[in-house]
C-alpha cells in the first residue's frame, strides 16, 4: 500500500473520467498494546461521583499540530463507523458518481427512516442491483423511534434497514462501475477494499496496524486517534473539487442523511457552521472544521453517554464558543424519572482561560 512521497497515481474509471490522486507516504503503523487511557468524564448522581469513564482525546490545530491531548493518542484502535467519511472518499476516488444526500448516506450510520432506506435503494438502482445483493448483516433500524415503529408494524431485521446499508450500496455501485466482482466485495483482498485501505493510509498518514471486520461485515482498519483526527481534518478542509471536499460538502448540507434528525451528530453539525462530525460504536467521535481544526475521541469502555460531553469539551479547545456547545456538554443521569445528575468532562479537559 506504500507509494513514494507525493506520487501521482492515475485511475481510469468506467465513467470515462480520469482521477488523479496524490498520495503521501504513510508513517509506520501505530503500536499494538494496551492503551494508556485517562479519566475523561465523571458520572455524577446527586453531587457524588458515581462512575468514571476513561479514554483518550486529541485536538489538532489548523496547521496539523497537536493543540491538546489527553490519554493515549498514538496506540492502535478501531475507529468503527467514524471511519465512514474516509471510506466514502475512497469510493469517490474510484469513480462513485454520487453527491449531495446520497453521498451523505454513503458516509452514514443512518437511523432507518424511510428516506434512508429509499436512498439506499436509489443507489442500488443505479447499479441495477437490489437489496439481495447487499452483504451487510440484517438488522433492525438503529434509531430508537424508528426501531420501535418498525417492530410495531411487524418488521424483521433486513439488510436495507441496517444502519450501514448506504455505504454497502455505494460499495456495490462502485464495484459494478469498475467492473470488479460483486459477490465478494467485502473481502479485504478485493480491489475495492484494497483501495479503501490505501485511502485510509493516505488520509491518516500512517500504515494500517491491523485489519478486522466491522459489525456490518465490512473490513475495518486499525489506526491511531491522531491519525483519525488527521483524516477528519483533511476531509473537512478539502477543496470542493476533491473527493474529500465532496464528502465534507455532502455531510454539511445533509446531516440528517448521515444519521437522523434527532441524533446528536446531526444536531452538532447544525449548531456549528461548517463542522463535519461522525460517531462510531465503542465511544468514538470525530469532528472537524473547514480550516483543518479537528478532534477525535475514544471512550475506553465504549460508553456512548460519555462520547458527546467529551467531544464538546474538545471542541472548546478548538475555539468554539462554549455557549454553542451547551446542549452537548453533559448527558443527563436520571433517578425516578427526573434528572438527578449528569455525565460531565473532567477538569483535565477544561479549556485554557481566555
Amino acid at each position: 500500500m506504500n507509494t513514494p512521497e507525493h506520487e501521482s497515481t492515475t485511475m481510469n474509471t468506467p465513467l470515462g473520467r480520469t482521477l488523479d490522486a496524490t498520495r503521501r507516504t504513510p508513517a509506520e503503523p501505530p503500536a499494538l498494546r494496551e492503551p494508556r487511557h485517562v479519566p475523561l468524564a465523571h458520572v455524577v448522581r446527586g453531587g457524588v461521583i458515581e462512575g468514571v469513564h476513561h479514554g483518550s482525546v486529541v485536538v489538532l490545530a489548523a496547521d496539523g499540530r497537536v493543540a491538546f491531548q489527553a490519554g493515549d493518542i498514538d496506540v492502535a484502535f478501531y475507529p468503527r463507523s467514524a471511519l465512514k467519511p474516509v471510506q466514502a472518499a475512497a469510493l469517490l476516488r474510484a469513480g462513485l458518481p454520487l453527491d449531495g444526500e446520497l453521498l451523505s448516506l454513503t458516509a452514514a450510520s443512518h437511523s432507518g427512516l424511510r428516506r434512508h432506506l429509499d436512498g439506499a435503494r436509489r443507489i442500488l438502482d443505479q447499479a441495477g442491483l437490489t437489496e439481495a445483493d447487499l452483504r451487510n448483516v440484517p438488522d433492525l433500524p438503529y434509531g430508537a423511534a424508528e426501531r420501535d415503529a418498525w417492530l410495531r408494524d411487524g418488521g424483521q431485521p433486513t439488510r436495507l434497514a441496517q444502519n450501514c446499508s448506504g455505504k454497502h450500496a455505494a460499495m456495490l455501485l462502485t464495484a459494478q462501475l469498475r467492473g470488479w466482482p460483486l459477490a465478494d466485495y467485502l473481502d479485504p483482498a478485493h480491489p475495492l477494499q484494497r483501495l479503501i485501505a490505501e485511502t485510509v493510509e493516505d488520509l491518516t498518514g500512517q500504515r494500517v496496524a491491523q485489519v478486522s471486520v466491522d459489525g456490518c461485515g465490512a473490513p475495518l482498519f486499525s489506526v491511531s486517534l491522531r491519525g483519525l483526527a488527521t483524516a477528519a481534518a483533511r476531509i473537512a478542509s478539502g477543496a470542493m473539487d476533491t473527493p474529500e471536499g465532496r464528502v465534507a460538502a455532502a455531510l454539511r448540507a445533509h446531516p440528517d442523511m448521515a444519521s437522523g434528525p434527532d441524533r446528536d451528530v446531526a444536531r452538532l453539525m447544525r449548531a456549528v457552521p461548517g463542522l463535519i462530525a461522525k460517531d462510531g460504536f465503542e465511544g468514538v467521535q470525530i469532528a472537524a472544521l473547514p480550516d483543518g481544526r479537528a478532534v477525535a475521541v475514544k471512550i475506553a469502555d465504549g460508553a456512548d453517554r460519555a462520547r458527546m460531553p467529551v467531544t464538546a469539551a474538545a471542541l472548546a479547545h478548538c475555539g468554539i464558543d462554549p455557549g454553542v456547545l451547551t446542549e452537548f456538554a453533559t448527558t443527563p443521569v436520571y433517578g425516578g424519572g427526573v434528572t438527578v445528575g449528569g455525565v460531565h468532562p473532567t477538569d483535565a479537559l477544561a479549556p485554557p482561560a481566555a
